[in-house]
């Protein structure tokens, strides 16, 4: 059984007792972080419409299969959310699970899908994630289910790893900011990166996330480096 820590809450915070102590978020600041998820994600859906069916049309055209992809990964308090990319590989060879991760030069990649990884444009769908609750735009990223690191699942490495979906996952985090992003097959960089999730979810404020935000932003303007 997952242990996701003791969920309580009252009329001024939201409290979830972690292995340092507990950690109090003022439910004010979950609502404007929720409310500017809403006002971001629609009208960025509304704005992309167009680029989104290019996008769409472009994998289609690209690669028989469908130009949506799904997978079940982690949602808040251990929830499993069903989120949705563009699909950057040969529908053929695409992992439904996650478990089988992506590498420099994966032969699964499409043309199309190396330089949709390689902006992040892949992610654009989840904007849809956002809008109806699932994700938001800033949080520790969604994991698929059964998602290994150095060889191991995420929860036998890092005790405390469930302790970061405390919180709605995002679109960017404070891991991806700080470069922790890509390939886990060393034990050490999966460590870190469930460390900036658990700091995140710690120590959260709307502040925090638009400094994550614009982090994120001028990141990808200077070369995104996904793949």
């Amino acid at each position: 059984m997952v242990e996701l820590g003791v969920f309580q809450s009252n009329s001024a915070f939201i409290s979830s007792r972690t292995s340092s102590g507990v950690c109090r978020t003022p439910v004010a600041s979950l609502a404007i972080k929720r409310a500017f998820d809403i006002v971001v994600s629609l009208s960025s859906l509304v704005f992309l419409a167009p680029v989104l069916l290019l996008i769409a049309l472009a994998v289609a055209l690209d690669s028989p299969g469908s130009p949506l992809f799904s997978q079940w990964r982690w949602g808040m308090a251990g929830k499993k959310i069903r989120i949705y990319k563009f699909r950057s590989m040969r529908s053929d060879l695409c992992d439904a699970t996650g478990v089988a991760q992506t590498v420099k030069g994966d032969p699964r990649i499409t043309r199309l899908g190396a330089f949709l990884r390689r902006t992040n444009l892949d992610e654009l769908p989840q904007l849809y994630n956002v809008l109806i609750g699932d994700m938001s735009l800033v949080g520790p990223r969604c994991h698929a289910i059964g998602m290994l690191a150095g060889g191991m699942l995420y929860e036998e490495l890092v005790p405390t790893y469930h302790q970061r979906h405390r919180m709605r996952p995002g679109l960017t985090g404070l891991a991806q900011v700080r470069g922790l992003r890509g390939p886990t097959n060393k034990v050490s960089k999966a460590r870190a990166r469930v460390a900036a999730d658990l700091y995140y979810v710690e120590n959260f404020s709307f502040m925090l996330d638009l400094k994550i935000i614009i982090g994120t932003v001028w990141s990808e303007l200077s070369g995104g480096k996904g793949f």
